[in-house]
């Protein structure tokens, strides 16, 4: 029995008992994650394709570990130019075996409902006082002087923004995830060294891929204090922001 499955963005045929390795999950070492996106299914007899997905159907299997994958060397070159980059790359994978295949009765997690608004309660109108009968207007009286015209105080200037450091300069972060960042108020370098991983983790969630913030803070530290040659020689060792 086998089963095509979507794991961490990716498409894997699988059997009970098998190793793979697929982009890095957040789960822990050890413990058990479950794919529910199962597309085909096949018992020997009988195959079964979902519309997209299958539904009940699901892939179990356990975390054996976080590793990473092979250097891959990145090279550019503009003919006639003078430009030449190299980089290198390697990919953060986890490492996981599947445990069983289950071809009914997996149930994925319903969201949370949200609580019904109380209904709010009619407010009946009071009924408004009768008109009585009007006083007699009082005799006029005599117009005080106008008093002098103060001139208006002048417009406070705006106080000068505070410049947005180059986020992208931190291993790991790309245009989007800096554009995400300066809207959630982490603009500069200082902003970043004060923020957490998984607070940082929490606002790029909606970006997507697998980022993997935990050395960003610490980056940030030696951009903000002008170590960039010290910066440059670790991310040399850094693949996406992970040591």
């Amino acid at each position: 029995m086998y089963a095509i499955v979507e794991m961490a963005g990716q498409q894997f045929k699988v059997a009970k008992d098998q190793k793979v390795y697929v982009h890095r999950l957040q789960t822990e070492e050890g413990k058990k994650v479950t794919f529910n996106n199962v597309l085909l299914l096949d018992d020997g007899k009988n195959i079964t394709i979902g519309a997209p997905a299958i539904d009940g159907a699901a892939v179990e299997a356990k975390v054996v570990q976080h590793l990473r994958g092979d250097k891959v060397i990145v090279f550019h070159k503009k003919r006639r130019k003078g430009y030449r980059k190299k980089n290198g790359h390697r990919q953060s994978l986890t490492e996981i075996v599947i445990e069983s295949i289950v071809a009914k009765g997996a149930k994925k997690a319903a969201p949370a409902k949200k609580e019904a608004a109380p209904k709010k309660e009619a407010v009946k109108k009071a009924a408004a006082p009768k008109a009585t009968a009007k006083p007699k207007a009082a005799p006029k009286k005599e117009a005080a002087p106008k008093a002098e015209v103060k001139p208006k105080a002048a417009p406070k200037k705006a106080t000068a923004k505070v410049k947005a450091d180059d986020l992208k300069k931190i291993e790991g972060i790309g245009p989007k995830i800096a554009s995400t960042l300066v809207a959630a108020g982490i603009a500069t370098f200082a902003d970043l060294t004060k923020a957490k991983p998984a607070k940082i983790s929490e606002i790029i969630a909606d970006v997507r891929g697998n980022h993997v913030t935990d050395t960003w803070p610490a980056q940030a530290k030696l951009a903000a204090a002008g170590k960039w040659d010290e910066l440059k020689k670790w991310q040399d060792e850094l693949d996406g922001g992970k040591a």
